[in-house]
């Protein structure tokens, strides 16, 4: 089917504690691609939700899908989002020489917002970013086929308690258990060693290029604004010229013009930024994959070690026997060997632990190499879209430079031409 998330609306209700409270809600559209594509044009199917419900959403598909590398939502809080701020120059035009004011300049620097979640250009980002996120899983090969993922785009009432039946909450890993796997593993797999460690690197690469590209920004926006105060100047200069007055009139409204570009040229610049910041997020769900595939070496190696043990005791109660030094040995020195009858029953019990112990060591093999089989799938899928998006946004984010500089050599052109026509 077509997904869009077509728009954003504010809405005031009543919370879990009954207290009031302003809030978001987006409008999921889909029509059924068969349809169209048989020359009907089926009416929009539509629904709105919560972005806690896109999170309830992702959270599930985490839990059942633990090899796949679930796409990230976009950013909750406004607080990460980067904007400029401006310090406009206080200088009096009057008393200040054309030279001098031309070199001093508006201080701009990059600030953090408060926590805002109602900005209006921050809900727009986060609607595009909502849609980005159901485009991603509709197209990824295991997780598009999800009945609970179908039932989030189709169904607005009940869909929760569905989500809730499942019983994915009980299956998710603590994350203290999942901190012990991550330090106790013994003989942790190289291949996903090594692939956390890129996630890493990729993370703190896209950290350093978002931050490098902020200060591109920030002194692109204070080139442009200059060229509105050498509008300015021309304008006033050519109030005191006859002869030169037009063609300084006309480079002034040249200069004007190129210099209120700056704001859609920054809001092109936001989008790639975006894109880019997608995959600061992506790093962290691929470590994700990485941490939970621990996880699951843990448990098996877990398993061989208490198998191990139940191995060992039986073989010390038939030869009779103290291996190593225990609990077990200091107590038939203090009190005795056990009776041929107390024997015979622990064995019996052990052998019955051993049989299980057995039979969850395989399945644990098995679960093990069913996870490295698909995460691995799932992962080299990845790689291959983060390739392809990435290498796409940078080569339109060097196009659009490139068009914003032949833009300003225009515009030097434009007033070189008025300056010429004095």
């Amino acid at each position: 089917m077509e997904i869009s998330v077509a728009e954003a609306e504010k809405r005031t209700g009543k919370n879990a504690v009954n207290m009031q409270e302003t809030y978001t809600v987006y409008l999921i559209e889909t029509r059924p691609v068969d349809a169209a594509s048989e020359g009907t044009n089926p009416a929009l199917d539509s629904l709105w939700r919560r972005y806690s419900e896109f999170e309830l959403l992702r959270n599930y598909l985490l839990v059942t899908y633990p090899f796949a590398v679930v796409p990230p939502l976009p950013e909750k809080r406004v607080c990460k989002q980067d904007t400029l701020v401006t310090t406009a120059c206080k200088c009096d035009l009057n008393s200040c020489s054309v030279t001098s004011y031309f070199l001093q300049q508006a201080e701009f620097v990059w600030h953090k917002l408060s926590a805002d979640n109602m900005d209006p250009d921050f809900v727009e980002r986060r609607r595009v970013g909502l849609e980005n996120f159901l485009l991603r899983v509709a197209s990824h090969p295991v997780l598009s086929s999800d009945k609970i993922f179908y039932l989030f785009l189709t169904e607005e009432n009940g869909w929760k308690e569905t989500v809730f039946e499942t019983g994915f909450q009980a299956k998710a890993d603590s994350r203290l258990k999942a901190l012990n796997a991550t330090f106790r593993v013994k003989n942790p797999d190289k291949r996903f060693a090594e692939m956390k460690h890129y996630g890493d690197e990729l993370q703190s690469v896209i950290s350093q290029l978002l931050r490098v590209r902020a200060r591109a920004a920030d002194r692109l926006y204070g080139v442009y604004k200059v060229h509105g105060n050498y509008g300015r100047v021309f304008s006033e200069w050519s109030a005191i010229e006859k002869e030169m007055g037009d063609g300084l009139q006309s480079a002034g409204h040249h200069m004007d013009a190129y210099a209120a570009s700056v704001d859609d040229i920054l809001e092109e610049e936001e989008h790639y930024a975006d894109q880019l910041k997608e995959y600061l997020f992506y790093a962290d769900a691929l470590r994700t994959v990485c941490r939970k595939h621990e996880l699951t070496q843990y448990e098996l190696e877990m398993a061989v070690q208490d198998l191990t043990s139940k191995k060992q005791q039986q073989e010390e109660l038939a030869t009779g026997t103290i291996r190593t030094f225990s609990l077990k040995g200091m107590t038939s020195k203090l009190f005795g060997q056990e009776t041929p009858e107390q024997r015979e029953a622990k064995l019996k019990m052990l052998e019955t632990q051993i049989e299980e112990g057995e039979e969850q060591v395989k399945e644990r093999n098995a679960e093990c190499d069913e996870f490295v089989k698909s995460a691995w799938v799932d992962i080299e899928r990845f790689k291959e879209q983060k390739d392809h998006d990435l290498r796409e946004s940078l080569i339109s984010y060097a196009i659009m430079q490139i068009s914003m500089c032949k833009k300003g050599i225009q515009v030097w052109n434009n007033a070189k031409e008025c300056f010429n026509k004095m």
